[in-house]
């Protein structure tokens, strides 16, 4: 019986994986794809941190169009951090990101709607509006940060 259920735990694992590992040929792919997608999202929103934060003139437009690349931008990079991602090329990702799996989702997953939110609140082409959005995203952004980011 014992064996049979760690054989169906594998055999899920295993199909689980495949779609993530079949998406990039090495490792070094995965990482490099995780990487720039986090730094286009990072330098969108470090724009509309600027202007809410009074570095730079608001500008709606931009703000909205760099809102909306965060929130695309968003969805991307998770799926490369499959199984055996935390080697083959520099990282700053903590070991937390693959043995606290369901934590480092949990953070993943947090991060979705409030990139929505932040966008709709852009649309609105309110300073104050795109500020307390902008502030919740950022305290998303930093927790995962925090426990998965190496300094």
């Amino acid at each position: 019986m014992k064996a049979s259920i760690a054989l169906t735990l594998a055999a899920t694992t295993l199909v689980l994986s495949a779609p993530a590992s079949a998406q990039f040929a090495k490792t070094e792919d995965a990482i490099k794809y995780r990487q720039g997608a986090l730094f286009v999202m990072g330098q969108h929103f470090g724009r509309i941190g600027a202007m809410v934060n009074g570095r730079m003139p608001f500008d709606a437009k931009e703000a909205q169009d760099s809102a909306d690349v965060v929130a695309y931008m968003a969805k991307l990079p998770w799926v490369a951090f499959g199984p055996g991602t935390n080697k083959g090329a520099p990282t700053k990702a903590r070991p937390g990101v693959w043995t606290e799996q369901a934590k480092f989702r949990e953070h993943a997953e947090k991060l979705g709607p409030e990139t929505v939110k932040l966008a709709a609140a852009a649309k609105t082409g309110d300073l104050d509006t795109l500020k307390a959005a902008f502030g919740a995203t950022a305290d998303s952004c930093k927790s995962c940060h925090d426990s998965f980011l190496a300094k």
